[in-house]
């Protein structure tokens, strides 16, 4: 087993009592004080996250938006400098190969944002499809990243920058100074409450963060309830709910497609609320009239919802029906589909100037 990477901030972690896991090659706090109390505070406060596991790379150069737009689902054309977009990195047959953000620093030049387990692998593959001439860079070892979400999240990032970001507007980003360095600051959020993302040196990690933890309203989340968080609101978790051998249309994306993009679908992936605090879990069975018509790809008790929600794919002549039984290890769970997000009343597209 190959050792495990460590973020700028994992002793600090260590330091401060939080339980470390292997997750995506690193070492990560999942918890501190406990899930469902750092869940709630990101709900009802501020939070703030080491995402320092992230992969990051540039691409520039003349061709480079020409070449990029032959590579990922996101329609580059339309995306202006300060602005950031959400899509995916497909192959050949539409299959996820990665969930991405892409951000627009300039004409031609961009940073891509993926998920840390798959770096390598979007390394290489974005590498191979591209032509000569343009530079494309892994900077993910000289870049951290760390994101503070919450309904606060807003006065604390004043606080603690000294000035007003009421401007920056959802999925928009901008590259800012503090502290003597330069990092981006952008607003995009994976809770579904208002959030910002900062992408700084990684030398320089410590002690932004330092400082966003001296603010009494602001406490350290982990991957844990990270993952309550996304799953309220629908998003999805790459290698769980997205993968190689379903398109993103079968995810539930066909809005980010054009119309005519990946159009045979075989599954879907639904949402499914089940009462009570008993949940589903990553690769339960889901029936239909005692018939096996799909799987379920992630499952929780939803701390604020009070009863438990979960993601599956299933058939996709199954996908219209409302009422399902999911089969559990011990128990069968009855399961109604419903709509997402499954928590509606999330801060993260609230409107500030």
């Amino acid at each position: 087993m190959s050792e495990l990477r460590t973020t700028p901030l994992t002793e600090w972690h260590r330091e401060n009592g939080a339980k470390l896991v292997p997750f995506a090659g690193f070492e990560m706090p999942v918890q501190y004080k406990g899930i469902i109390v750092e869940h709630k505070h990101t709900r009802e406060q501020v939070g703030v996250f080491d995402i320092s596991h992230m992969g990051e790379f540039k691409l520039s150069g003349k061709g480079a938006k020409d070449a990029l737009n032959k590579i990922v689902t996101q329609n580059l054309d339309t995306l202006a400098p300060g602005k950031c977009r959400y899509g995916f990195l497909p192959n050949e047959k539409g299959g996820v190969l990665d969930d991405l953000i892409i951000y627009c620093l300039a004409e031609d030049s961009y940073m891509l944002v993926v998920n840390g387990a798959c770096e390598e692998s979007d390394f290489n593959w974005i590498s191979s499809h591209l032509p000569a001439g343009l530079e494309f860079d892994n900077i993910s070892y000289e870049t951290a990243k760390i994101d503070l979400q919450g309904p606060l999240a807003l006065d604390v990032l004043e606080s603690v920058f000294g000035r007003n970001f009421k401007h920056l507007k959802y999925f928009n980003f901008e590259e800012t100074a503090f502290d003597g360095y330069k990092l981006i600051v952008s607003r995009t959020g994976y809770t579904g409450e208002l959030g910002y993302e900062f992408y700084l040196p990684s030398d320089k990690a410590q002690s932004l963060w330092e400082k966003l933890v001296a603010d009494a309203r602001v406490e350290p989340i982990g991957l844990g309830a990270r993952d309550t968080l996304r799953l309220e609101c629908g998003y999805p978790l790459y290698g769980q709910d997205l993968d190689t051998e379903h398109t993103p249309r079968e995810g539930g994306y066909g809005f980010l497609l054009p119309a005519d993009a990946y159009t045979e679908v075989k599954e879907l992936l639904i949402p499914l609320t089940i009462q009570g605090r008993r949940s589903a879990r990553h690769g339960d069975k889901v029936l239909l009239d005692g018939k096996e018509v799909g799987v379920v790809t992630s499952g929780s008790f939803s701390p604020t919802l009070g009863y438990s929600i979960a993601l599956a794919y299933v058939a996709a002549e199954a996908a219209d029906a409302n009422a399902f039984v999911v089969q559990c290890a011990r128990a069968s769970l009855d399961a109604s589909k419903t709509e997402l997000p499954f928590y509606k009343e999330g801060t993260a597209r609230k409107k500030l100037d």
